[in-house]
């Protein structure tokens, strides 16, 4: 590392330029970061895209001093800086909202802005300070309760907590990871507006960590593609589409192929009719005794002691995926649960092709459901178990894995070395315990478990949730699988671009309620999102 050349000088003010000379960094025998050189223009959206792993995290936490890098350089505005820590790199002006919430439960939007630069002082002149903040507000098109708390803000309203803490302290380089995670399309498009118009007009350089394509050619200038900790790709986006960018990401043809399939997808997106989908398949409900799982006035108590699902009433026919769309607090998590036995339902009821269904092992077994929860090494597995043994905690007790009373662990361990080969899962063997695995590792260790046999209903929880790109489209085909064998999938996910591209009907949850209905196919992407954020198209 070069000696530091921080300058005793006032820091300068505007767009920050950023550069990053042979970036190098190591945890233990693992290279994170190879030699990686990156400029990002002063006044410009610069993403950067890449697979889970490929070093995106990494290289944006050295800019902003949480990492120190064995070799290379980080500079500003052509000068050389020894970023040290973060306040290192908040006196240069580099800030940064991380992908999840930083914000202190306890204290209002007013204290959470003010604890955000650091310098709170011991007595707080309050009815300046809330002056100064109304001021600040008014020049931003975010509007938040100065004395509310973070616990009675929307997922949504916290991302903008977020970003307003970082703009109060007016960054000259704004580092965004994975912000519209939580919000809605409309959301989204107001928080990349802003972001853009902030950086167009001069005031700071924004470098944005996305997976969604349709973000980068919106609202980025610039892109740096990653791959294992490399840079392999520099573009501006008016010279790159989808398919070049997937191929970049990963390496391969067929990633083009399914970049050019999402960049036909963004008309269908936009409300255009989709011609390209996997197996059309009718999008209505087929009549009472078709479905394959019907749920009616469902009630579902939340963690606070109230209903955080109501009154819910909805279907899924054979071979078809029902998407639920929603913003992220508003019942989603509380359904799944109740539909896979994690917590006690209130009144309604749900049946399976035609017979109660209470979410009990032996239901489960003799309906044929399954389930792909989010964060499945916590919700589907024991992590210090073998991968071997994960794979069997369905069906442990069964015939062929069970003979007389008498657990065979041989074939056991025989099934699970078939489904490791079958899923290309990465593993030391079947022996290693589960938790020592990617996530993309685990999910697919969990799909080999969970789509073995015959399905009749699969409830999938945000299934690609921090996935590389390779993993998501690797478990979407598995999923649309499902669907073509005359399964019913239950989709709920908070990236409307999954379900626009998998599902054949979509729902909208807010307020653990139904709010919207509508077939994919005449999917209307504002319509969609008027409802997740309460209001109507």
């Amino acid at each position: 590392m070069t000696a530091t050349l921080i300058d005793p000088m006032p820091a300068p003010t505007g767009a920050m330029a950023l550069e990053t000379y042979e970036l190098t960094k190591r945890f233990g025998a693992f290279t994170a970061l190879d030699h990686v050189t990156m400029k990002v223009a002063a006044g410009t959206v610069h993403a950067l895209l890449g697979e889970n792993g490929a070093g995106k995290s990494t290289l944006v936490k050295c800019v902003a001093g949480f990492h120190r890098p064995e070799e290379g350089s980080v500079i500003t505005d052509g000068r050389e800086h020894d970023i040290a820590n973060p306040v290192v790199a908040r006196m240069l002006g580099i800030g940064m909202v991380y992908q999840h919430f930083t914000l202190a439960p306890g204290m209002t939007v007013a204290e959470n802005l003010l604890l955000a630069g650091g310098k709170t002082p011991a007595l707080i002149d309050w009815k300046k300070q809330r002056a100064d903040l109304e001021s600040f507000l008014s020049s931003t098109p975010f509007r938040l309760d100065l004395d509310a708390r973070p616990a009675e803000l929307a997922a949504g309203e916290k991302q903008k907590l977020e970003l307003l803490k970082q703009l109060y302290l007016k960054p000259r380089l704004l580092i965004l990871d994975e912000p519209t995670s939580v919000l809605t399309p409309q959301e989204a498009d107001e928080v990349l507006g802003h972001v853009r118009e902030f950086a167009r007009s001069g005031q700071c350089t924004v470098l944005i960590i996305t997976h969604k394509f349709r973000e980068v050619m919106a609202y980025a200038d610039d892109v740096t593609v990653l791959r294992r900790g490399k840079a392999v790709h520099h573009t501006s986006v008016a010279q790159t589409n989808p398919a070049l960018l997937a191929e970049a990401m990963v390496g391969d043809a067929t990633a083009a192929k399914e970049g050019a399939k999402e960049a036909a997808n963004q008309g269908a997106k936009e409300g255009v009719e989709r011609g390209d989908s996997p197996s059309p398949q009718p999008s209505a409900p087929r009549g009472e005794g078709a479905n394959s799982l019907a749920i009616t006035s469902l009630n579902v108590m939340g963690d606070r002691g109230t209903l955080a699902v109501r009154d819910l009433t909805m279907t899924v026919a054979p071979g078809e995926i029902l998407g639920i769309a929603g913003v992220s607090g508003n019942g989603q998590r509380e359904l799944v649960e109740a539909l896979v036995g994690q917590r006690e339902r209130q009144g309604g009821s749900v049946t399976v092709m035609g017979e109660p269904y209470a979410a009990r092992r032996q239901d489960n077994h003799r309906l044929k459901v399954r389930s792909l929860p989010e964060e499945p090494l916590r919700n589907a597995c024991v992590g210090d178990l073998s991968v071997a043994q994960n794979m069997a905690l369905r069906d442990f007790d069964l015939p062929p894995l069970c003979a007389g009373g008498r657990l065979r662990f041989g074939l056991w361990r025989e099934r699970a070395r078939e489904w490791i080969k079958a899923y290309g899962i990465k593993t030391q063997g079947e022996d290693a315990p589960i938790r020592s695995l990617s996530g993309g590792n685990v999910q697919r260790a969990v799909l080999a478990r969970e789509l073995a046999g015959d399905i009749n209903v699969l409830v999938a929880a945000n299934p690609v949730f921090g996935l590389d790109f390779a993993a998501v489209k690797e478990i979407h085909e598995r999923i649309v699988g499902v669907r073509e064998r005359g399964g019913a999938v239950l989709l709920i996910s908070e990236d409307l671009d999954e379900l626009l591209e998998l599902a054949d009907r979509i729902v909208v949850m807010s307020e653990g309620r139904v709010v919207f209905e509508t077939s994919a196919a005449n999917a209307q992407r504002h319509e969609i999102g008027a409802h997740m954020g309460g209001g109507h198209a």
